[in-house]
């Protein structure tokens, strides 16, 4: 027994129940059960010949075999590991250095920090935490206002799960039936572009009322220089030509002493010019990066996939193998099997031709072509980053060479990492669950280097011998080489010291134990979600419920810009009351097979979700950063007065969706590059 309005009723009880406060996994297999069950019912079968059960079993199954969820506890593990690690204290300390003299330079650094952490994390929770326990006493304390404080916390610790990579994302692309890697190109620029309005609008409130961030004494941001290298400056303004000539003549620091006392000598010196040369690395091998994958990696590819049929679905010559596109409209998407590639998957779904237009559908027309101003842009680029260099290395003193060296030690890591794990993602090297094994296996590197440094560094050259070895002996190229000696000095860098340690070490012993545990207990929780989703989503349907919807949204008769902004108001209403999970899992399938008819683009639709999800995030009643907050926060910071600095965050997001519907290739510009229209 079937009927559309069961199926209502299941989505009004499934919201009220959540809203009561029952468990959202357990009430969702629940309510899939019972309303299944009626269903299926038979009054001439036994009841325990009703199909629910069937059911039931097919879901939980088809869950277990959705390798798109395979990533997500590897990048939980990966932030869970940094997060116990305590890496986050010398960053912000040297970061907030770097920032020293801008307007709010407290709150800008809070901001940064937020968004650099919950890249590399993806945990709202651990990041708004420990930056409220860093970050809001001495916010405070330099007599920053409440309001500007706790706003940058929380609205900083959501970019995490907007900014690949994402567990957001990877929990969409999951439901949508969506490629991650495409996700995961989209959502690159309208997150560093949500991260600029932010840090728009806290320069713009502390130059219009200073008084709300008061500018710091100069005895808190004052770095002591060594005596080496006040000598090696001497009279002069710049520190560098002193330290390029104390290269060749030593004898200029012979008697001096370091920050930690001992005599100076030519290893100090060895050291400094090495920092140095960290930015004009980063520098180089950035843009070289970008010249190898445009001009020689990409382009040559492009020649061979060219005359690709226009009928039949273009595969990226980078990407790794995608999940199937969004069902057609007349099927509605059940959660949990949206990530299975079927064979039929590319075929052309019933209805009208602009159906099969979608963003996973086209042939690839622009990947592998070199853009038509790259070369005047790449070059132009080049040229202002070396005047910036040649302008900053000109006006480094002794002070600035000492902030760059805890930039150096604290970022620096964390930032290849996390650049590392991105591009072999959009570059298609490595699929996102690959990428995440490397970021979680490079996240135990740093935490156990960040004890003993000297041991990982010689168990890493072991390592990367080793590798570089069994690779020439298999007879690999050079790039191979340079890949198997990485991963085998990582790997033994990171083994070997870590076991040796661990039984001497409770600290490390501790932060894996916690790490692992942690890990388990939120990969459980998204798995019992899925199991629930694909149950509650599959009786929805087979009442009729989601047909129900769709043709009472047809009958509307919307434009694509009526039901975009239909579908975001609907999700950032929701957003109120529930959490994104349940957002994605249980309301996103409602509108995902409505996308084809008005002709919006699935990748656009799910980017501008995950933007929209931020207010999630940050609109009472149940805005779970500032729970986190409040509870680091000292007693006399309220809830209203966190609620009150939040607020502003939800508007600068709409603005941020707005330019995301009038300008889609900030969007999907970036993925169209990569893996074609």
């Amino acid at each position: 027994m079937s009927d559309p309005y069961l199926g209502l009723t299941m989505l009004g009880l499934i919201v009220v129940a959540i809203m009561m406060g029952f468990p959202t996994a357990f009430t969702l297999m629940g309510l899939g059960m019972v309303f299944g069950f009626i269903a299926f019912w038979n009054p001439l079968q036994h009841w325990y010949d009703n199909r629910v059960f069937d059911l039931i079993v097919q879901r939980t199954y088809g869950v277990m075999t959705n390798d798109t969820l395979l990533s997500i506890p590897l990048f939980v593990f990966m932030g869970y590991i940094m997060e116990r690690a305590a890496l986050v204290d010398r960053m912000f300390h040297s970061v907030q250095l770097a920032f020293r003299r801008v307007p709010a330079s407290l709150a800008v650094t809070t901001l940064l920090v937020c968004a650099f952490w919950g890249i590399a994390s993806g945990i709202v929770g651990a990041v708004v935490v420990l930056m409220g326990v860093i970050a809001m006493r001495p916010m405070l304390n330099a007599g920053y206002d409440v309001k500007l404080a706790s706003g940058a916390i929380t609205a900083g610790g959501t970019l995490g799960i907007l900014i690949p990579p994402s567990v957001m994302l990877i929990v969409y692309a999951a439901v949508a039936g969506q490629s991650i890697v495409k996700l995961y190109a989209a959502a690159m620029l309208p997150g560093f572009f949500l991260t600029f309005l932010y840090l728009v609008y806290i320069l713009g409130w502390a130059i219009i009322n200073p008084k709300i961030a008061p500018k710091l004494a100069p005895d808190q941001y004052r770095v002591a220089v060594p005596e080496y290298l006040r000598r090696v400056q001497g009279g002069s303004r710049s520190v560098v030509p002193g330290l390029l000539a104390a290269a060749f003549r030593p004898g200029v620091v012979r008697g001096a002493r370091t920050e930690s006392g001992t005599p100076a000598g030519y290893g100090v010196i060895a050291r400094s010019l090495l920092v140095l040369s960290v930015p004009v690395l980063l520098t180089v091998g950035t843009f070289g990066a970008a010249w190898w994958y445009v001009t020689v990696y990409n382009a040559p590819e492009a020649t061979a996939t060219a005359p690709a049929k226009p009928a039949t679905v273009a595969t990226a010559p980078t990407a790794p193998p995608a999940a199937a596109p969004a069902p057609a409209e007349d099927k509605p998407q059940e959660v949990g099997l949206a990530g299975e590639a079927t064979d039929d998957s590319a075929a052309k779904p019933d209805g009208p031709p602009q159906e099969v237009t979608s963003f996973m559908e086209r042939t690839a027309s622009t990947a592998g072509t070199i853009p038509p101003h790259f070369y005047p842009w790449f070059w132009g680029l080049a040229a202002v980053s070396a005047l910036l260099l040649l302008v900053y290395f000109w006006r480094m003193d002794g002070e600035q060479l000492e902030i760059l060296k805890e930039l150096c030690a604290s970022v620096v890591p964390l930032g290849v990492l996390t650049v590392i794990v991105l591009a072999v993602i959009l570059f298609g090297i490595c699929t996102a669950t690959e990428s995440a094994a490397i970021g979680a296996l490079g996240a135990l590197y740093l935490a156990v280097m960040a004890r003993y440094l000297r041991p990982v560094l010689w168990w890493s050259l072991v390592g990367l011998i080793v590798g570089v070895l069994l690779g020439w002996y298999e007879g690999e190229d050079f790039a191979s080489l340079i890949v198997a000696g990485s991963i085998s000095g990582t790997l033994l860098g990171t083994v070997a010291p870590g076991l040796w340690y661990l039984r001497t070490s409770p600290e490390l012993r501790r932060n894996v134990k916690e790490s692992t545990f942690l890990t388990a207990k939120t990969t459980a929780m998204v798995c019992w979600l899925f199991v629930g989703s694909a149950l509650f989503s599959a009786v929805f349907a087979l009442h009729g419920g989601q047909g129900l919807i769709e043709r009472w949204v047809l009958s509307m008769n919307l434009s694509p810009l009526g039901f975009q902004f239909t579908a975001q108001l609907i999700i950032f209403l929701l957003g109120w009351p529930l959490e994104w999970t349940e957002i994605i899992v249980i309301f996103c399938p409602i509108f995902i097979p409505l996308l084809s008819h008005f002709q919006v683009d699935p990748i656009l639709f799910g980017t501008m979700v995950a933007v929209n999800l931020q207010a999630a995030f940050l609109s009472p009643p149940v805005a779970m950063s500032a729970f986190y907050l409040k509870g680091v926060s000292p007693k006399h910071v309220t809830l209203n007065q966190i609620f009150a600095g939040m607020m502003p965050y939800m508007i600068i997001v709409c603005i941020c969706l707005a330019f995301m519907y009038i300008w889609p290739g900030m969007t999907l510009w970036l993925p169209e590059f990569l893996y074609g229209k």
